[in-house]
């Protein structure tokens, strides 16, 4: 069932399913609360009260906000949490995963840890040659062309991208999905904006974290060069011991959609080590 928590400037949807020490899951641009549908049963099954969030322009979120950045979306993970009763472990994908990193520096009383799968956390470093790269090459082609027509057919071709060989078995009714909820009025132009805001506000706040980090990368995510190095980047800008990073061979930039096993697998060690009731 879904609820809803007024905040500054709109409202924030999520549903809560099961009993135990409490994760928030939060997903990455232009996408649901859907995208944790294999994951959640796995977490609530292993005893845990999983918040599962519609980030701010998505799902059944509002759609129209100021603006999208991971320090507003870090804002509304932290009412939430606030709401719910914390202390919790934020699990957050892409943007998402750059608003954990905000979220536990900012608050890091009611944040016991954090995992950012496939994150937006840092500053782009481009460099020419990495268009050398087809994959990469090819995502950032299709995230342009879909930035600047505001197009659902290629912001689809980058989806089909970055799940690179494996697809989820309901894969075409998550595409019939993803183009109803876009469709809707202010959904793709809160897309767009989530694909303006740099990462600088998250990099920024990687050295004031003071929980545990795991770190999850697709090994084919196309949106990186390289996703382990990307990882590795990450975690040596946190402080010394904190962070850890796990590969998921073969998956892209949605491996708990794709590869959702592997990365409970993942998910499980660390939620027992860190989360608490």
């Amino acid at each position: 069932m879904t609820e809803f928590l007024k905040i500054d400037g709109g409202t924030i949807a999520y549903e809560v399913t099961g009993a135990g020490p409490l994760v928030v899951l939060a997903h990455g641009m232009g996408d649901t609360r859907e995208s944790y549908r294999f994951v959640v049963p796995q977490l609530v099954a292993a005893g845990y009260r999983v918040a599962n969030v519609d980030l701010r322009g998505c799902g059944e979120s509002s759609a129209v906000w100021p603006s999208y950045t991971r320090t507003d979306i870090a804002g509304d993970l932290l009412a939430v949490v606030r709401h719910l009763g914390g202390p919790a472990v934020i699990v957050g994908q892409s943007i998402s995963g750059g608003a954990a990193t905000v979220a536990a520096a900012q608050a890091p009383e009611l944040i016991e840890g954090i995992v950012e799968i496939a994150p937006f956390t840092r500053k782009l470093a481009f460099q020419l040659g990495d268009l050398r790269v087809k994959s990469y090459r090819s995502g950032m082609t299709r995230l342009g062309l879909m930035a600047v027509l505001g197009s659902v057919k290629w912001w689809h071709r980058y989806l089909d991208l970055a799940f690179p060989g494996r697809k989820p078995a309901d894969w075409d009714n998550q595409l019939r999905r993803n183009a109803d909820s876009l469709a809707e009025p202010g959904r793709m132009k809160a897309l767009q904006k989530m694909g303006q805001t740099p990462a600088t506000d998250a990099g920024a706040q990687l050295g004031n974290v003071r929980c545990p980090v795991l770190i999850i990368e697709g090994s084919l995510d196309p949106d990186w060069v390289s996703p382990r190095a990307e990882g590795e980047a990450i975690v040596a800008e946190l402080a010394a011991g904190l962070g850890q990073l796990e590969v998921i061979e073969g998956a892209g930039h949605y491996p708990h959609t794709q590869f959702p096993d592997e990365t409970v697998a993942r998910l499980l060690p660390f939620l027992k080590a860190y989360a608490r009731a």
